[in-house]
């Protein structure tokens, strides 16, 4: 699955997606997807991810949205010219899907929020790519 990136307000996001054969199970209907995100502050100034919105499509017509404070448990702060990046995971009914969604941030500058599109991505597993 390729690699999507988005430059938002001068906050770049990549997002590079992997089927997880370890931990999917076909048979169960239950296929399950890692991504990493990786944030670099492109501004002049220091900002924090306070909350995301995800949108995740099924190819089994199914819709969901899952919004919560920070990523991962954590609400990083990061400066002019830093990286941070983590990995989670999405599990699918089905073989193919996609996410999309946004990062909340903070400026800690001038107190005030703006939202960082994280562009979609496809979730497709290996068996599917052949």
């Amino acid at each position: 699955m390729p690699k999507v990136s988005q430059i938002t307000k001068g906050i770049l996001i990549q997002v590079e997606p992997l089927f997880s054969e370890l931990y999917s199970n076909a048979d169960a209907q239950n296929f399950v997807f890692i991504y990493k995100i990786t944030i670099q502050n492109n501004t002049d100034f220091t900002c924090k991810l306070v909350s995301r919105k995800w949108e995740i499509f099924d190819s089994i017509n199914h819709h969901s949205e899952v919004e919560g404070d920070g990523v991962i448990g954590k609400q990083p702060i990061i400066t002019p010219g830093e990286v941070y990046s983590y990995e989670s995971y999405c599990p699918l009914r089905s073989e193919v899907g996609y996410m999309k969604g946004i990062f909340n941030m903070f400026r800690l500058d001038n107190n005030t929020y703006f939202e960082v599109v994280i562009p979609q991505f496809e979730l497709i597993a290996k068996q599917r790519l052949n």
